[in-house]
Formats: structure tokens, C-alpha cells, sequence
């Protein structure tokens, strides 16, 4: 039996590794890929990484990216589109939450709207910088949302999936601001509640469709986003790619197949193409769904700065020594 907080550090920990797995291999195609067995944070000798000059264990900017989330969620104690701006524009200038600082790949999107930001464009306006810019980026990031509103939001279930919704949908404002974008956020944070909760793949992704066709009846363009773009009715499937839709049904369909969070985050590499991501969003559910222990612990403890990991849980675990705390893992706060 897995413990709820077995779970959410599972979840946050699933991302990190998956995402650092999959960034030697990512922009390769699935046939140019080592076989599964010699899927690892180091490739087999002969195979030329992506990022030749970053170490093994280093997420990129999906996990820089919902480290800042859960960063802001903790230090504000609700989520705060100004302050999660602030520091994803932190993050971009200066390493805020990236392995040693370092930031080596960012999205064009991305870029252009933190660009705008710092222009002063108004933070829910950024992310319609191209308004039919529908990557994944924000999908990426958006996990801790799930997990913060599980230990710290509303008791009530009903209000806190709305609110969690809610929340989904605005974290992308300041970079992927289209609907679908916002549909598949939400979508994929009520699946992670429900695994949350302790339900088997399948059981937890219907469940997720449930309720967010039950909040969107109230919400016509977003319930027509969700039927004529994510499909819900029709077998998940998907080819690893950096399109928003294509990036979740590819999580969803790995989660439905999978035996452990091992097999699901290889089978996310092995679809090649956004390796990092597509690993970075199937680990996140993966790990929900198996909890830490079923995370290797070789992944584990190749894992950069995973102190700095740690103290965000704990804070998360223990609210009432949030705040200034949170200082002490991490460089300077965004101003």
C-alpha cells in the first residue's frame, strides 16, 4: 500500500527524474534511440548526448519550471500569477531553480513571452505573444499545482477540483496562453488527484475526464477545447511530440500500458522526439501512481541538487514553517 505522501513526493520526484532521463536523448527520432534496456541518465558509450556538457541527473527547464510553481505556491500560500512570473523571469536570467544556475534550453515561446514580461506586457497577456502556440510548455510544469492543492487547498473535494482548474488554466497565462493548453493542464491535474486518491491508471483518467466535463458545462469554449481537441472518447495515443494535446494523450497511453514507473518513463524516452518532456510528464503521474519507493534508486541518487528537492517537501508537508524558510535551499528570490 502506497501512502499519500509516498505519492506526492513520487510525483514530484517522478517529474525531476523523468525529465532528467530523457534530456540526453531528446530531438532524436525513435528509431535513432539505444534500445530500452540501455535507456539511462548516462547513454550507452558511442551514442552522442543532446547536451554534451550537461551531467547526468540534470533536469532542464520542465523541471526548473515547476519548481519555481511549487516555490511560489509555498512561499505565497495560494497561487499568484505576478509572483510565478516573477520567477520564471528569474529563472530565465538567472538560473533561479536551474541545476548550477545554468539554463541550456528554453523554448521559443517561452523565451518570446518572458521577453514581452520584462517589457512590461501584463503577465496574462504574454503567453498570446503567438496566440495559436500550442507546445507543451506549460503542461510541463504544471504538477505541482496538483500536489499543492492536495495537502494545503479546500477539504471540500468539489471546490478544491475547481479551484485547482482554475489555477491550471491561469499558470499558463504568462507563456501558452490558448485554450488548449489550459484544457490539457487542468485535465492532467485532476488525473493526478485522482491517482492521488489511489486509483489505478485507467480508473484515475476517467475520473479526470468526469470532473472536468462536469466543472466545463458551465464553460462552453473550454468543454469544446476538451471535445474537439483532447479527445477524451477515443483510445490515448501518441507519438512523444512537442504538441500540447500529443504530449498528454502520449502520458496517458504509457500510463494505461506501463508495469512500474521504470518501464514508464523508458517508454516515453523510446518515443523520441521531446524525450525530457514527454519523460517529464509521464514520470510526474508514474510516480504518483508507483510513490518514491517505486522509483530506482540509482535515478534517485544520480538526481542533481536533490536537498534543494527535499526542503520544498518538507515545507509543503509542515505549512506552517513556509515563508522565509524557503530561502535557505535555493538563491536569491525573484524581487
Amino acid at each position: 500500500m502506497v501512502s499519500q505522501q509516498e505519492r506526492i513526493a513520487g510525483g514530484l520526484y517522478g517529474l525531476l527524474v523523468g525529465d532528467a532521463l530523457g534530456v540526453p536523448y531528446e530531438f532524436y527520432e525513435a528509431e535513432e534511440l539505444p534500445v530500452y534496456e540501455e535507456i539511462e541518465m548516462e547513454p550507452p558509450s558511442g551514442f552522442r548526448k543532446t547536451y554534451p556538457r550537461v551531467a547526468a541527473g540534470t533536469w532542464s527547464d520542465d523541471g526548473a519550471q515547476a519548481l519555481c510553481l511549487m516555490d511560489s505556491l509555498l512561499r505565497h500560500g495560494m497561487f499568484s500569477l505576478k509572483a510565478y512570473s516573477d520567477a520564471l523571469l528569474s529563472w530565465y536570467e538567472d538560473g533561479f531553480w536551474a541545476v548550477d544556475g545554468v539554463v541550456f534550453d528554453v523554448g521559443i515561446q517561452t523565451a518570446n513571452a518572458l521577453g514581452a514580461y520584462k517589457r512590461g506586457i501584463p503577465a496574462k497577456d504574454c503567453g498570446w505573444i503567438n496566440p495559436e502556440g500550442k507546445g507543451n510548455g506549460a503542461l510541463m510544469r504544471v504538477l505541482p499545482l496538483a500536489l499543492w492543492h492536495f495537502v494545503q487547498g479546500d477539504t471540500d473535494p468539489e471546490k478544491r477540483n475547481r479551484e485547482l482548474v482554475r489555477d491550471a488554466h491561469s499558470q499558463c497565462l504568462i507563456t501558452h496562453g490558448n485554450l488548449c493548453n489550459q484544457v490539457c493542464s487542468a485535465l492532467y491535474c485532476l488525473v493526478a488527484q485522482a491517482l492521488l486518491e489511489g486509483m489505478e491508471a485507467r480508473e484515475a483518467i476517467q475520473e479526470g475526464v468526469h470532473v472536468l466535463r462536469s466543472i466545463y458545462r458551465e464553460e462552453p469554449e473550454y468543454e469544446r477545447e476538451l471535445e474537439w481537441s483532447v479527445r477524451p472518447d477515443i483510445p490515448w495515443e501518441g507519438k512523444g511530440t512537442g504538441y500540447v494535446v500529443d504530449c498528454l494523450r502520449s502520458a496517458f497511453m504509457i500510463l494505461e500500458q506501463a508495469s512500474d514507473y521504470e518501464d514508464a518513463v523508458k517508454r516515453a524516452v523510446l518515443l523520441g522526439h521531446d524525450t525530457d518532456t514527454t519523460a517529464c510528464v509521464t514520470g510526474g503521474l508514474a510516480g504518483i501512481r508507483y510513490g518514491l519507493q517505486g522509483i530506482p534508486k540509482r535515478w534517485l541518487k544520480a538526481l542533481k541538487e536533490r536537498e534543494k528537492v527535499e526542503h520544498l517537501l518538507g515545507l509543503l508537508f509542515h505549512k506552517e514553517e513556509q515563508g522565509q524558510e524557503i530561502c535557505q535551499c535555493r538563491s536569491e528570490p525573484p524581487s
